[in-house]
């Protein structure tokens, strides 16, 4: 009996071993891998804070810093490496305080802004360790893309002439730099925009030399204008007070709007594609062909002739004596935006001669006669969605550049700098096996704590039957 008690203990203090170091080497592992753990948790973290922050960016942030943190006009870019290598604390410092004497205002709430401080902070992530191609596409998709014109070049042939009139070539200056630095806020001939308000105007000539100086030099407290001191030198600011005070005598069409085309995403093209299909194919045609109603759209000449921001106009605002209704008081302007999107993307494939098609009866396409087909129209599966699809283009206000070398833009840097999009989770990982050893150490030393308590139990009535 004594060798088959030993043989017992000696099977209790193995499984309590085994079991022992089974849990030793799992916890030991588990600390190990605790800094990835860690990680992955962060960039969880982080890509929440991204997603929230690409639509704080898109409604309060787009409009003057653009779709893609590019910038506009004198508002400074924020994609760039100065910005991402800021400290945290003073980037938000700059977001939750705003900046004196510039057109950037205070966004926390504390300072009487609009955004609490963990909303400053996503916006510092943002800017920061974001993805600014996955930003724009956010913009465009809300429909909150800044159709404003970034910059253009003066009529040659009304800038001559403007040589003509009295101290010509301070006009001819001053003109040069506002479509270089000015047409993207003030708009085209300087009648304003959606953003900033008209300079050719009665009474802004109004205006003493002293009031528009003061004004282009500090900019203009509580407005977007922000000063231009330190970036034109001081005879430049005395041309552009020059021009605005005897715009009435410039020609008109000598600072004439951009060619800056619609940005466009995949959704956006859908979108585009079943507005076009619901509204215009009963005149345009189904493929923009054109019918007995209206011209045709899906034509070159028609596409390499007529820039986007003359499109969304034409269809916002109808046109005067001819069957197209104004549609700005029926559609967004994102819709318009995505028809605009959806018409351009033709232009690859789009023939030099239209073959109109007959539509029959007044009411909506598939009320149409059989003398044509009223399908949904179709992507031009050749087109790529993004921003700049017009090839003719002259604008320069979207960006394409993704920070850093990685599909999470940031700079590199520890995982949770990036974000958690492209991670995926197995079952093998929900069911964490450092878990499972120590479960089966628990388990082994359960068992053996237990046959112990057996042993011990058993041994008195072996001892006296010995």
């Amino acid at each position: 009996m004594i060798p088959r008690l030993e043989r017992t203990q000696k099977i209790e203090v193995l499984l309590g071993t085994v079991g022992t170091i089974l849990i030793v080497v799992a916890l030991f592992i588990y600390i190990l891998n605790e800094r990835i753990r860690i990680d992955a948790s962060q960039a969880e973290i982080l890509a929440t804070q991204l997603n929230d922050a690409m639509t704080l960016y898109a409604e309060n942030c787009s409009v003057c810093h653009g779709i893609a943190g590019e910038g506009i006009s004198s508002i400074p870019a924020l994609d760039n490496d100065g910005l991402r290598s800021m400290t945290p604390g003073d980037f938000t410092r700059i977001i939750a305080e705003g900046r004196y004497n510039t057109a950037m205002p205070a966004w926390s709430q504390s300072n009487g802004g609009s955004l609490s401080d963990y909303q400053v902070s996503e916006l510092v992530a943002l800017v920061q360790f974001g993805n600014w191609q996955t930003t724009q596409d956010r913009v465009v998709n809300l429909g909150l893309a800044p159709l404003v014109p970034f910059t253009t070049d003066p009529d040659p042939a009304l800038l001559e002439a403007v040589a003509l009139l009295p101290d010509g070539a301070t006009l001819q200056a001053a003109i040069t730099i506002y479509a270089g630095k000015c047409v993207a806020c003030h708009g085209a001939d300087g009648l304003g925009s959606s953003i900033a308000p008209a300079l050719n105007d009665v009474l802004v000539r109004e205006k003493t030399v002293d009031e528009l100086t003061r004004i282009i030099t500090y900019g203009n407290s509580g407005t977007l204008m922000a000063g231009w001191d330190g970036i034109l030198l001081s005879d430049e600011i005395a041309s552009m007070v020059s021009l605005i005070q005897r715009w009435d005598e410039v020609p008109v069409g000598v600072i004439p709007a951009p060619d800056v085309p619609v940005p466009v995403t995949a959704e956006s093209l859908a979108l585009g594609a079943n507005l076009y299909s619901s509204n215009c194919t009963r005149c345009h045609g189904p493929e923009g062909q054109g019918t007995q109603r209206a011209p045709a759209l899906n034509i070159q000449s028609f596409l390499t002739t007529v820039p986007d921001p003359a499109i969304q106009q034409i269809i916002t605002l109808g046109i005067p004596g001819t069957s197209m209704p104004v549609w700005g008081d029926r559609m967004t302007d994102s819709e318009i935006q995505a028809i605009v999107g959806f018409i351009r993307q033709w232009e690859p494939t789009a023939p030099e001669v239209a073959v109109p098609v007959r539509i029959g009866g007044g009411g909506p396409p598939w009320m149409s006669n059989n003398t044509t087909t009223t399908n949904v129209p179709t992507v031009n599966p050749n087109a790529t969605p993004q921003a700049g699809n017009n090839s003719g283009s002259q604008g320069t206000g979207v960006a394409t550049h993704q920070p850093g070398s990685d599909a999470g833009g940031g700079q590199g840097g520890p995982p949770w700098q990036q974000t958690a999009s492209t991670q995926t989770t197995s079952w093998w990982q929900i069911l964490d096996w450092r878990i499972l050893a120590l479960i089966t150490g628990a388990l082994a030393i359960s068992i053996t704590l237990i046959l112990l308590g057996y042993t011990s139990l058993k041994r008195p009535t072996r001892d006296r039957e010995e």
